[in-house]
């Protein structure tokens, strides 16, 4: 399982993308490359955060000074159009973005801590009926993770 915590990314997902690699993604997905870009999705690409455009943003601002929150917020919008990023809606009000590249995946919300897992999907879009056109499946669980549940029974015995 990979995980995020509210402060910022806790688990690397181990892969290094290359910024070559990034400027192709960007290009199949018809999205001119520029530095602001390809640091938005660098970021998502090298860890699982799940961020918010705010997390994004204020993770990004001291390397790039030039930075604004509306470029952070029109970046994810044209990725997420382009299907580049997933947006993520698993806390009410909270937008939050994973790579589209990765394996399809669930997410489960510890209600304990506010870490957000990636869980393996049992679900995919073979599984909806025949009559149907599907462009996405979102999973979400919501409980306490293994850390929190732990705690939480330490606690009552």
């Amino acid at each position: 399982m990979e995980a995020n915590n509210k402060e910022g990314c806790r688990d690397k997902s181990g892969n290094s993308t290359t910024s070559a690699a990034i400027v192709a993604m960007m290009r199949e997905a018809q999205i001119q490359p520029s530095m602001q870009r390809m640091a938005v999705l660098e970021l998502l690409a090298a860890e699982r955060c799940h961020p918010s455009a705010e997390e994004i943003y204020s993770r990004l601002l001291p390397s790039v000074p030039t930075l604004s929150r509306t470029t952070v917020y029109n970046t994810l919008h044209l990725m997420a159009e382009k299907n580049l990023v997933h947006e993520i809606e698993i806390e009410p009000g909270v937008t939050r973005y994973d790579l589209a590249a990765r394996p399809p995946h669930g997410h489960f919300l510890c209600r304990g801590c506010g870490r957000i897992f990636d869980i393996e999907l049992t679900v995919s879009p073979d599984d909806v009926p025949g009559e149907f056109v599907t462009d996405s499946v979102d999973v979400f669980c919501r409980g306490l993770c293994p850390e929190c549940a732990a705690a939480g029974s330490a606690e009552t015995d």
